[in-house]
């Protein structure tokens, strides 16, 4: 059973900033791409952020562009989302998911593990 453990979340005021942490025993996540998606109540899955494998392919929703930026240590084999300038509309529950693929890929169906979901929110 693969496990993804996420870290991090909480209740900010708008223009703060968050880190969140997702890391694995089971896996290594320079095999995989990984990505950061968010679900806000009554709304699908989106995806937020993504990093390929061992490449320098990133990828960024627009509404995050400037503001968040994924990372990745290897040695700690932790993948990290950085959030900065928070907003009100970033609130929701964070995600980080793995896919064996060697590109980007958007949609939350595709992702085959799971982190168990950090909560975000942001007041105004």
């Amino acid at each position: 059973q693969v496990q993804l453990v996420q870290s991090g979340g909480g209740l900010v005021q708008a223009g703060a900033s968050l880190r969140l942490s997702c890391t694995s025993s089971e896996i290594t996540f320079i095999s995989y791409t990984t990505a950061w998606f968010r679900q806000a109540p009554g709304k699908e899955r989106e995806i937020v952020a993504a990093a390929v494998r061992t490449s320098s392919n990133k990828y960024y929703a627009d509404s995050v562009k400037g503001r968040f930026t994924i990372s990745r240590d290897n040695a700690k084999n932790t993948v990290y989302l950085q959030m900065d300038n928070l907003k009100p509309e970033d609130t929701g529950v964070y995600y980080c998911g793995v896919v064996a693929r060697g590109l980007v890929v958007r949609t939350a169906q595709d992702y085959r593990y799971w982190g168990q979901g950090t909560q975000v929110t942001v007041s105004s």
